[in-house]
């Protein structure tokens, strides 16, 4: 009885054991892909091909836009004799850092890098993603959003021939900071009077607001702070002349920053250029070009003197 009891106890323990043991999980293949590495990057990846040739441009295509060094002002006087207001600009070696498609990122955009920078200077992330990328490191990175037709492959060398000389641009910089400044400097106020009992009282901003009706200040009264050191864009600025041998371009008038800031540079939205005279997606040089030999480009002033009276 005893060995008896002890087998069917045993045989017993089996049968409990075999119906807790779990069946094998089917997962399907959709299940696995989801987290694989590997899936994540074929599916990421795009098909498409971009190649670095001429194209034709529409009205509805949008260009890149262009990083560069502001070297200072000066003084030009044209054919005509006209003193022209001149800002020297310097492209400094740009290139195409990263592509940025619908299929990957959901955007059609162009980040475009200026100038160089040693290793020690950069973030691990920095460098990781110029080696990532495959082009040097760079000392500024810019994202330019442009159309599907104009995408260019990475590492390709935009210089100031993605300009013409007549055409209208927009200039978009940090200003220049003027620290803590009273209302006369930072909005133009006239100031209280110099006699007459004015005490103390000669640049003060005057009264904020009135007594109990409303009982505060107004959000945006003009008052004292920090003026400059923030980004604005300056429209319609027309490029005089540019010098493809030393990627120098000059442009009339003012643009925001120091000398040494850097500026970007894309075609004017309001007074658009004509695009049968602009190097779409961007000016490719031949082969056997000598840069170096090359002579400025003036914008056409015409054949019309502006200082001769009419008849």
């Amino acid at each position: 009885m005893a060995a008896g009891g002890l087998i069917t106890h045993l045989l017993r323990h089996l049968s409990i054991k075999r119906t807790l043991t779990p069946a094998p999980l089917t997962i399907s293949n959709h299940f696995l892909r989801s987290f694989s590495s590997d899936a994540q990057i074929n599916e990421g990846e795009s098909n498409r091909i971009i190649e670095a040739k001429p194209r034709v441009m529409t009205p509805e295509s949008k260009r890149t836009g262009v990083i560069a060094v502001k070297c200072g002002m000066t003084a030009l006087w044209d054919k005509w004799g006209a003193r022209v207001p001149i800002t020297v600009l310097w492209f400094d070696e740009n290139i195409v850092s990263q592509v940025k498609t619908p299929e990957k990122e959901g955007i059609t955009a162009l980040q475009i890098g200026c100038g160089h920078k040693k290793e020690k200077h950069l973030t691990k992330p920095e460098v990781g993603h110029f080696r990532a990328q495959g082009v040097p490191l760079k000392r500024k990175l810019r994202e330019f959003p442009v159309t599907e037709d104009a995408l260019l492959p990475i590492g390709t060398q935009i210089g100031v021939r993605h300009f013409v000389p007549g055409q209208f641009v927009d200039v978009t910089g940090i200003t220049k900071g003027k620290g803590f400044q009273g209302v006369m400097k930072r909005h133009g106020f006239k100031g209280g009077p110099a006699s007459h009992g004015a005490s103390l009282s000669h640049r003060s901003p005057g009264s904020t607001g009135q007594r109990d009706a409303p009982g505060k200040v107004f959000r945006g009264k003009k008052m004292p702070g920090r003026m400059g050191g923030q980004q604005r864009t300056v429209k319609n600025v027309w490029v005089y002349k540019i010098d493809p041998a030393r990627n120098l371009m000059w442009v009339r008038g003012q643009v925001p920053g120091n000398e040494g800031n850097f500026v970007f540079i894309k075609d004017a939205w309001y007074k658009k250029p004509d695009i049968s005279t602009l190097p779409f997606p961007t000016y490719f040089s031949p082969e056997d070009e000598d840069v170096s030999s090359l002579e400025p480009l003036v914008a056409d002033l015409g054949d019309t003197d502006p200082f001769m009276a009419a008849d």
